[in-house]
């Protein structure tokens, strides 16, 4: 499966192309008019009136470059449009086809801080009709379901595939909201088991971090965790790090120690 972080994507996914159509820009048509811009031909001008720009945000320049990349070779009826910033867009946006959608790069920050949270409603408030996006690291509940309350339409986590990226734009786009399927089964998962997590490892854990530290616990590997989890590998190395953090653990083996307290306590078996 190709990752989102990956450059040198195949050309050949499975975006919606525009069939038939014949790419043009405005440089095309400058250039065959000798310089001067011309009108644009029948089949041209309704290609652009048919395009929208995607803007992707993101102040990683390679991050940004490599999935702009991915992401055109898709062929999708939009054109993609990398930003550091979404005022740097507005400041170009006259030069480009209309404002469709809006994909904000978050990487593995937590969105339920109070600077993100602004970051994020602000962006909705500026984007307009156009939807707003949310790329991520994090795919745990608590992030998603913020996420939706901010009033993004999509959340889409950076463990899925070029193609399944850029579906869920395009069902954006339709008027639909995209959220990954492993987090409906995690919060089946927990309403399930909720019984048998007291209040110390809600309060202290998010329902994915509950999942990951149960196999921490375990003593699985990350690429078990990742595997069994339906997660990439970075994903689950981001989870440990903030299970660490909480638990106040300066390594591995002392976070598995203070799990084991927790989740003896509540009569958790370890299988």
């Amino acid at each position: 499966m190709t990752a989102l972080s990956v450059c040198t994507a195949s050309s050949y996914g499975t975006g919606v192309p525009l069939e038939g159509a014949r790419r043009v820009s405005i440089d095309s048509d400058v250039a065959r008019n000798g310089g001067a811009p011309g009108p644009l031909n029948g089949s041209s001008s309704r290609l652009l009136a048919q395009k929208g720009s995607v803007i992707l945000i993101d102040d990683r320049i390679l991050a940004r470059d490599c999935l702009r990349s991915s992401l055109a070779a898709r062929h999708a009826p939009w054109d993609v449009i990398a930003c550091s910033t979404f005022e740097e867009w507005q400041n170009e946006a006259d030069r480009h086809p209309p404002l469709a959608a809006v994909l904000l790069h978050v990487g593995s920050a937590n969105i339920t801080e109070s600077h993100m949270e602004e970051l994020i409603r602000q962006t909705v408030k500026v984007s307009g009709s156009a939807p707003l996006i949310i790329l991520a690291d994090r795919d745990d509940v608590v992030q998603i379901v913020n996420a939706l309350d901010y009033g993004v339409r999509g959340y889409i986590p950076s463990s899925v595939s070029v193609e399944v990226c850029v579906e869920a734009i395009n069902l954006a786009l339709a008027g639909g909201v995209f959220v990954p399927a492993s987090t409906v089964f995690a919060m089946r998962e927990v309403i399930n088991t909720d019984a048998t997590h007291d209040q110390r490892l809600t309060e202290l854990f998010t329902p994915r971090q509950i999942q990951v530290a149960e196999a921490i616990w375990q003593g699985k590997p990350n690429k078990i965790i990742a595997y069994e989890l339906n997660m990439c590998e970075s994903t689950v190395k981001v989870h440990i790090r903030n299970i660490m953090q909480k638990l106040k653990a300066t390594n591995r083996t002392e976070a598995a120690y203070k799990l084991s307290n927790l989740f003896t306590s509540n009569g958790i078996d370890l299988l």
